[in-house]
């Protein structure tokens, strides 16, 4: 990054994208290179099959957009994303039992993928100074392993190969990325890698919400518990834009998945409250099960790299990818993308710039990455190859503190507010290992425990159920 010019960023995702706008505040040129033909639109894609499932946006990566875009998250919200506080909004059975609806913490933003990607696509792609090229596949890295100076690209229309000369080239390719061949191409020492894979897989429907329940009844999640020792089984019921529902049931490895629609609602009904099939059943469906099996969590490591070459970033999926339950992937590239731009105002275009913003954005995947592995090695069936200690040594013991908080953090209002603050990414991990943490632990009052949903008499009767179960929605 002699002279800083031009950076290409493979990848036109949600992650990309974000990168792309951030080189663009500090290159003169950017050129996104991507697979598909980006639809103008909130419409699905091909190198997308995940965007047909929930996703959400936590408050940590929306204000991370909302610095970069200003005015990004409002305009989301006024065109159709919902915006759900956490516990306040949310109705959630935990392997320990129902959380209480404290006062919010923190937020997500709930939308489709497709309309997601779409609004950040386009505000991002308007400033003009970014080119995308689509159509395009990348055949292998240009340089050495000292530095990459471009990429090589072919025409998936006309088959012509051309090599884009770059100073700065970042992988935002995906899980599909294929990084660790460019690099051994190069001769660069093969990446560690860590894989944990619960086996997790996928079907989701959309259907027409109950008038009146788009703005006014909260999100569902009916989660497994994973001290059962057997396959898990989740659902959730997330609302959408245009007034509809996402509903998605999911399961880890050795559990059935439904697969065709009319298996959908009797699967809804094993999950281990019927809450989820209550309201699919009285709810229109818009759409036909869409079904994913890619959702182990994967992680590359080229900081721990002796050798890494000037001139190349990976990011997003591509990095660390991770069991999409979570929801921490959009919020991690978000976080990838401020590491970057961190690093590019501290120090410009100086020797060793690519090495110390790697370490950077791989820092930014830790919590997450220990956050979804450590959680999925509890499930059986789990396939496991990593070095990584937090995860192969102490399991036992690490399991019963984390049931501890889990028990606690449902039914104690502080509590709840520091382990929302680190699931949401907006505090780090290292907190629920702080002394004030563990005093808390102790010290806060503890509520009684919920036995059905904690849903008011007024919101059941929004989505036409009974209101017989009705209890406290207000954490109290």
């Amino acid at each position: 990054m002699t002279e800083p010019k031009h950076g290409v960023v493979l990848g036109g995702g949600w992650a990309g994208m974000l990168a792309a706008h951030v080189l663009a505040r500090h290159l003169e040129r950017v050129t996104v290179v991507e697979r598909d033909v980006l639809p103008d639109g909130p419409r699905h894609r091909k190198g997308s099959p995940q965007g047909r499932h929930v996703h959400v946006l936590w408050s940590s990566g929306a204000r991370i957009v909302d610095t970069l875009l200003p005015g990004m998250i409002d305009q989301l919200l006024d065109t159709g994303a919902r915006r759900i506080g956490f516990h306040q909004d949310l109705v959630t059975l935990t392997s320990h039992g129902w959380q209480h609806r404290f006062p919010p913490r923190q937020y997500a933003l709930m939308c489709t993928r497709p309309f997601l990607d779409w609004k950040v696509r386009d505000r991002v792609l308007a400033t003009g100074r970014i080119t995308l090229r689509q159509r395009a596949e990348i055949l292998d890295l240009a340089g050495d392993a000292k530095r990459v100076t471009g990429v090589r690209v072919r025409d998936m229309d006309s088959g012509a190969a051309e090599t884009l000369a770059a100073d700065l080239v970042i992988d935002a390719s995906g899980r599909g990325s294929r990084l660790r061949h460019w690099l051994s191409a190069l001769d660069v020492p093969p990446l560690e890698e860590d894989i944990v894979d619960a086996g997790i897989a996928y079907a989701t429907r959309v259907y027409q919400g109950p008038p009146g329940a788009a703005a006014g009844f909260p999100a569902v999640n009916v989660a497994a518990d994973h001290r059962l020792r057997e396959p898990g089984r989740f659902g959730v019921v997330y609302p959408q834009e245009d007034g509809t529902w996402m509903v998605t049931l999911s399961c880890t490895r050795g559990a059935g998945l439904p697969t065709h629609d009319d298996e959908f609602l009797p699967y809804a009904r094993t999950l281990r409250h019927p809450l989820v099939a209550d309201l699919i059943a009285l709810a229109k469906p818009l759409t036909s099960v869409a079904v994913s099996r890619v959702g182990a969590n994967r992680r590359l490591y080229p900081e721990r790299l002796d050798i890494w070459p000037e001139g190349l970033l990976v990011l997003g999926d591509a990095l660390a990818a991770f069991n999409p339950i979570y929801g921490h992937g959009m919020s991690s590239a978000a976080r990838a993308a401020a590491a970057l731009d961190t690093e590019l105002q501290r120090s410009g275009t100086a020797e060793g710039t690519t090495r110390r913003a790697q370490q950077a954005i791989s820092a930014t995947v830790d919590d997450p990455w220990i956050m979804a592995a450590s959680k999925d090695v509890e499930y059986v069936n789990c396939r496991m190859n990593t070095t990584d200690p937090r995860l192969t040594g102490g399991a036992v013991a690490r399991q019963r503190f984390s049931d501890l908080i889990a028990d606690r953090s449902i039914r104690s209002s502080a509590v709840c507010d520091v382990v929302t603050d680190v699931i949401s990414l907006t505090a780090p991990q290292s907190d629920l290992a702080s002394s004030g943490f563990l005093s808390l632990m102790h010290k806060d009052r503890v509520l009684p425990e919920l036995t059905e949903p904690p849903l008011t008499a007024d919101e059941l009767a929004l989505v036409n159920l009974s209101p017989r179960s009705a209890v406290s929605a207000g954490g109290s």
